[in-house]
C-alpha cells in the first residue's frame, strides 16, 4: 500500500482506490522533459495520481 509520509512534520496517508478499495502500488513515472515524479497506481487499471501535499511540499512513499 502506498503510504506517503511529510518529512517536515510527519503526517501520513494510506491511500486506496475510491472505485474497486484495492491498495495503491507505489510507481513512478518519467515526464516529457525527463524528469521522474513519484506516483501511486491501482493495481486494477482505475488510474494513477501524484503524491499529495502537506506543509506546502510533495510528501514521499518508499518505491519496493
Amino acid at each position: 500500500m502506498a503510504t506517503y509520509e511529510c518529512k517536515k512534520c510527519g503526517m501520513a496517508v494510506n491511500a486506496t482506490c475510491a472505485k474497486c478499495g484495492a491498495p495503491l502500488a507505489d510507481d513512478s513515472i518519467v515526464t516529457d522533459d525527463n524528469r521522474t515524479v513519484q506516483i501511486s497506481k491501482c493495481p486494477n487499471g482505475h488510474g494513477k495520481i501524484k503524491s499529495p501535499m502537506c506543509c506546502g511540499e510533495d510528501m514521499s512513499c518508499s518505491i519496493d
